[in-house]
């Protein structure tokens, strides 16, 4: 029998989250030792608070910008709670969303746009990401000036000046074209408007529509608010937001690519599924990792029958969108020089390139340097070999398991699945890769797998 008195769930994700995503910007805040005298100085940030009250909020844990916000945060965090006394989550949904958007608006937002402040006062080195945001913006200046991301190097720019050891990203791009593209009209029009532009400000545009477009995935009202939750309060994701990490970017697309399948198989039309189809277009055309849902997304696309052999015409008709997509940002930099972009984008993460990623992360790969099988963390080690033989088999089990039941939420978790272990197997297993992997499953959990009915929408 189920205590309808207990602790609703969703109550009980958004004060864990909560805990997690403060405690977690605490601690990134110990790492940016002129925090205290940079937020005083700045001509904004150091006027919103009192100059008395600065200074009482100057010698614990953060910034007293930044305490003021977690303080906010927790506040409407009670009022969320005391809604939640309500058993009834249909009654007060509207009220518990409006509340969510406020808490991401407090903890995401307002954290982001102080650091592009911050930022723009201390220097373009400063306060950010190296490749979600210097190097990003770098690379559409280039583009924008008609030149090559992918055969230039960075090493006489910012990123340069970002400073760890084995930066060997000033060689290399990693990204694809979409990145940079689609930048190229926002970083015109910052600088047109204000003499300065911060890739982050494209990142939360792209952060406010996917937490209004997400709820439609999910089917009932508890369900919508949990993963609202999860993709705003993202224990890595929303750092990554915050300091400029770009999988928000392609996550993005994808969410977006699903919002439109939903709506094509709630019978809304055909033109839904060309959306949907050139959204994920646009996803594998901004960095790799949107590419292991290809073969899931693929089975989606012909949901709305059953899935025989004489269908692959149908299946490449649907999926036009997508490859057209892809090809026009991608090709054109292929013909240009395929060479530089196979260097930046696989060879360097692969580790066969002339300057390659080092060896690092949360993986297998750990147990490579414990045992002292490399001499260094750049050199090669052949990794593609336990790649292969688990991630093959994994792909064809998974797949199969797609054709028996497909539905959305199958095709997220699964692509989450298979990234998961690819990147645990591989050179490298950075902790925002994880962060991304944790919305797919987000999304798997609580996609109805009737996603497309009128109650979904």
């Amino acid at each position: 029998m189920t205590n309808r008195n207990r602790l609703p769930a969703d109550a009980l994700l958004l004060f864990l989250l909560l805990l997690a995503r403060i405690r977690i910007d605490t601690l990134a805040d110990m790492v940016l030792p002129t925090r205290h005298q940079d937020v005083a100085r700045h001509p904004i940030l150091g006027h919103i608070i009192s100059s008395k009250g600065m200074k009482l909020l100057s010698d614990w844990l953060t910034d007293p910008i930044s305490l003021v916000l977690i303080s906010i945060a927790f506040g409407l965090a009670v009022v969320y709670l005391l809604l939640a006394t309500d058993t009834d989550v249909k009654r007060t949904f509207k009220l518990r969303m409006a509340i969510l958007w406020l808490i991401l608006v407090v903890v995401i937002v307002a954290p982001t746009a102080k650091l592009i402040l911050l930022r723009q006062q201390s220097g373009p080195a400063s306060y950010c990401h190296d490749g979600g945001v210097i190097q990003t913006e770098e690379a559409t200046k280039l583009f924008l000036h008609g030149k090559n991301p992918y055969i230039e190097n960075y090493t006489h720019t910012p990123l340069a000046q970002w400073g760890i050891k084995y930066h060997s990203a000033v060689y290399h791009y990693p990204y694809l074209p979409w990145t940079f593209v689609l930048s190229a009209p926002f970083y015109l029009a910052g600088q047109h408007l204000f003499g300065w532009y911060d890739e982050r400000v494209l990142y939360l545009l792209l952060f406010s529509i996917l937490i209004v477009i997400a709820p439609y995935l999910a089917g009932d009202a508890e369900g919508k608010l949990m993963l609202v939750m999860i993709l705003g309060l993202n224990p890595i994701m929303g750092s990554d937001i915050i300091f400029g990490q770009n999988d928000l970017f392609v996550l993005f697309w994808i969410v977006l690519a699903f919002w439109m399948w939903a709506k094509w198989r709630k019978g809304k039309g055909r033109w839904w599924l060309v959306g949907s189809s050139a959204a994920y277009g646009l996803a594998c055309a901004s960095k790799p990792t949107a590419w292991y849902l290809a073969p899931f997304f693929a089975f989606l696309l012909l949901a709305d029958g059953r899935l025989q052999v004489g269908r692959w015409k149908e299946l490449a008709k649907r999926s036009l969108p997508a490859v057209g997509v892809f090809l026009a940002l991608v090709l054109p930099y292929v013909v240009w020089g395929f060479d530089a972009m196979l260097d930046d984008i696989w060879k360097w993460s692969a580790g066969t390139s002339s300057v390659p990623y080092q060896i690092r992360g949360w993986g297998a790969s750990n147990f490579v340097l414990a045992l002292g099988l490399v001499p260094d963390k750049l050199a090669y080690w052949p990794f593609w070999i336990p790649e292969l033989l688990v991630g093959v088999p994994l792909l064809l089990w998974l797949a199969w398991r797609q054709s028996k039941s497909n539905t959305l939420a199958n095709a997220a978790w699964h692509s989450g699945l298979l990234l998961l272990v690819f990147f645990y197997v591989s050179r490298f297993m950075n902790e925002n890769y994880l962060g991304f992997i944790l919305a797919l499953f987000a999304i798997g959990y609580f996609a109805w797998d009737s996603a497309y009915s009128e109650e979904a929408g």
